[in-house]
């Protein structure tokens, strides 16, 4: 008997069919059935179906003699299935990689709940990705099982067949099964989720629900979507001879209401000559399960199709309004903004004001926090105020951190009169730079990939980026810092302006190269994340891609790494900023994290205490190596697509070829040199050695009391001795071309 018994009804969908049972197929958890309903499909999906079952004998066909439709080809496939549970995928959706493992483990971890749910991503035709908005409620559900009743809102998902997975058990005893018509899913998942005794939650994206460009059935204008009617009345007929589900009814009549009237919302639903006759038999049915007052958002019922269509004309003409003086007062507050700067311009700066901000303005973090706590140290008169993006964001500073919100007037007095500028990233436009100011831009660190001037000639990487506007405001530099001369010739040639160079090193560096193990900064960082003391732990940082949409996909399988490793490691995982909030940790990081496979330390703001916690780092071409190299810890170097990624960004040398240590082309290499030692032989220290002689070049541990006492105290410049000495080698600080 198979763990899962997958259903797949098929119609019309030959496009896509092919890669929705790759996807299944394909999956490293092998205990599957896979019934594939060919539903009379007119297309080339009976074939293609055959050829499969052909090759792999966990494919089942059965060729239904004529078209009965989504919910019935689902019970024909279901008299099939002799899995433990079943999981109903549409023909052109897909599964995502390692969902299926994902699934089994969490239904042995909760002792085979009846129902499963499992997030899921919107992919549209277009390539974009978005994940379920709702996918928090799966994480506040628990780790355990619960019922409807005791987690109301997991009624707040989706209610769709095909983002869960049922124990067939549980769907034989209770008679589940689907009926004819449109939105089939309604009466099949309110009855499955009101029954069931024990739900569990998996809070990983295990499915792609495709957005097709045309030929999705529900945004096909018919009348067939009448049948949202019958399927409500099946609804309600349910609960009705279940008298312990009869506290539902009140909330499943606030949900049918809000449903009819989406639909009827809907400009390619409804033919415009059925709209009222739709409206009449939802403000009956309305009627005649009301058992409760009606919501405010619902009154709409009440009244006749004319009231409705002209509160809905009434309510887009006020949108419509909206927006237009939104875009009024914007113009007028610009203009107020031009006036009052302009007010300003005459005060005189304040000597002992300076104004920070890191990674567009998320709080006290990188070369800007460097500097900050090196001027409360050393430069006490100066007055420090740090940038946030919102109330939010500034409820997370450091106690009795002084901020202002950007845009607000508090920032727009503290700007016109500061004379001290520090930032990571560019400051917005409207920030007029005043003669007497000083502004010090301290980058992000060393930079591998092409940036800025130098996308010019790379159309994909640039993609929504203002190159011109980025050196617009790069012309308000007074200085530039550098780590290493490869960066200061590479943001010569990237910023075209008219900065001054200064050989400081990284100021964020500075705890890093200063870091001595009996420090125990480090431990407590380990403290924290609840990593076991004496562990050993691996810290991998990937870097997006950008000839990827969305930029990240999954380059190792993260849980047979930790599993290789060895029980006496960690695996500490940190993906690049720019997909924290996107659907990448869904796709399995956060599941990892939570069953404590894995480490998810996306969200940790101070990068420094990772590296400082971590024995060793995994990268592929993130400039954090360049930062890491200062501990002279080992580093291994995952560069199985380097190619892509170069030619598609652009790199200023191969880092193949200079690399801070061994160099893996695919995961069973990167396995290799851990459970060998080589990741820490002398060949791996050889070429740690190097790289820190060219890139850490600068960094002596003194790089922002160095920008304190050159730039804000007026003190002799002082640059840094080399702390090892550069070697002498033809072509290293020669850029490649772009």
């Amino acid at each position: 008997m198979p763990r899962f018994s997958i259903i797949v009804p098929v119609f019309k969908v030959q496009g896509f069919l092919r890669e929705c049972l790759d996807s299944v197929l394909e999956q490293s958890y092998t205990d599957i059935e896979v019934i594939a309903v060919d539903d009379c499909s007119p297309d080339g999906c009976g074939a293609i179906l055959d050829a499969y079952a052909s090759r792999d004998p966990r494919l089942r066909v059965l060729h239904l003699p004529e078209n009965v439709g989504l919910g019935r080809a689902r019970n024909a496939g279901m008299p099939l299935a002799g899995g433990d549970y079943l999981l109903f995928l549409d023909s052109d959706d897909t599964l995502t990689p390692g969902a299926l493992r994902a699934v089994a483990d969490r239904l042995d971890e909760t002792a085979d709940p009846d129902v499963l749910v499992f997030d899921y991503a919107r992919t549209y035709w277009w390539g974009g990705t978005r994940r379920n908005v709702l996918a928090r409620v799966l994480t506040e559900a628990g780790a355990g099982t619960f019922s409807a009743a005791e987690h109301p809102e997991i009624l707040d998902l989706l209610m769709v067949v095909w983002n869960k997975v049922y124990r067939r058990a549980f769907v034989e005893r209770e008679g589940f099964a689907f009926p004819p018509g449109y939105y089939e899913d309604t009466p099949w998942t309110f009855p499955v989720m009101l029954s069931a005794e024990r739900i569990a939650t998996l809070d990983r994206i295990c499915l792609a629900y495709r957005q097709r460009r045309q030929g999705n059935i529900l945004s096909t204008t018919s009348r067939k979507h009448f049948d949202i009617h019958d399927q409500y009345e099946r609804v309600f007929a349910f609960v009705g001879s279940r008298p312990e589900l009869s506290g539902w009814r009140p909330y499943l009549h606030h949900k049918m209401g809000e449903h009819c009237l989406d639909i009827l919302s809907k400009e390619d639903r409804l033919p415009d000559e059925d709209k009222a006759e739709f409206f009449r038999l939802t403000a009956a049915l309305f009627r005649k399960h009301r058992s409760g007052p009606v919501p405010p958002e619902l009154r709409l019922l009440e009244g006749g199709f004319t009231r409705y269509r002209v509160r809905r004309q009434a309510g887009r003409a006020g949108r419509e309004l909206g927006l237009r003086g939104q875009q009024a007062r914007r113009i007028v507050a610009a203009r107020a903004k031009r006036v009052w700067s302009a007010a300003h311009e005459h005060r005189p700066l304040d000597p002992h004001l300076a104004v920070y901000s890191a990674f567009s303005h998320r709080g006290v973090l990188g070369d800007p926090g460097a500097v900050y706590a090196a001027a409360r140290e050393l430069a006490p008169q100066l007055r420090g105020v740090w940038v946030v993006r919102d109330e939010e964001q500034a409820a997370l500073l450091p106690s009795g951190t002084e901020h202002v919100l950007l845009d607000s007037p508090r920032y727009h007095r503290t700007t016109a009169r500061a004379t001290y500028f520090v930032n990571n990233v560019n400051w917005p436009g409207s920030l007029v730079k005043r003669p007497g100011s000083v502004h010090i831009h301290t980058h992000q660190g060393t930079p591998l990939k092409y940036m800025a001037a130098d996308l010019l000639h790379k159309p994909g990487a640039r993609h929504g980026l203002d190159v011109p506007q980025m050196l617009r405001r790069a012309d308000r530099w007074d200085y530039s810092l550098v780590a290493n001369r490869h960066s200061e010739l590479v943001w010569d040639r990237a910023y075209p302006c008219h900065f001054t160079s200064l050989r400081t090193g990284s100021p964020r560096n500075d705890v890093l190269v200063r870091a001595r193990a009996e420090d125990g900064a480090g431990a407590a960082v380990r403290a924290r994340l609840g990593i076991p003391a004496g562990d050993r732990v691996v810290l991998y940082a990937p870097t997006r891609r950008d000839y990827l949409r969305g930029g990240h996909v999954d380059r190792l399988d993260l849980a047979r790494f930790a599993d290789d490793l060895g029980a006496d490691h960690t695996l500490v995982v940190r993906l690049h900023p720019s997909l924290a909030d996107g659907p990448a940790r869904g796709m399995g990081l956060a599941e990892l994290h939570r069953r404590g496979v894995v480490v998810d330390a996306t969200g940790e703001p101070c990068v420094e205490d990772l590296m400082l916690a971590s024995d060793a780092l995994v990268t592929d071409y993130s400039a954090l190596m360049f930062d890491y190299a200062n501990l002279d810890r080992p580093i291994a170097l995952l560069a199985d697509d380097w190619g892509a990624y170069a030619a598609s960004r652009g790199a200023y040398f191969d880092i193949t070829a200079d690399a801070p240590g061994h160099v893996a082309r695919s995961q069973r290499e990167l396995t290799w040199l851990f459970t060998s030692g080589a990741w820490r032989d002398g060949e791996s220290a050889r070429l740690r050695a190097g790289f820190r002689s060219r890139f850490c070049e600068f960094d002596d541990g003194r790089a922002a009391g160095r920008v304190v006492r050159t730039l804000m105290l007026g003190e002799r410049a002082e640059e840094p001795a080399a702390v090892v000495p550069v070697p002498a080698q033809a072509g290293h600080d020669v850029l490649t071309s772009s």
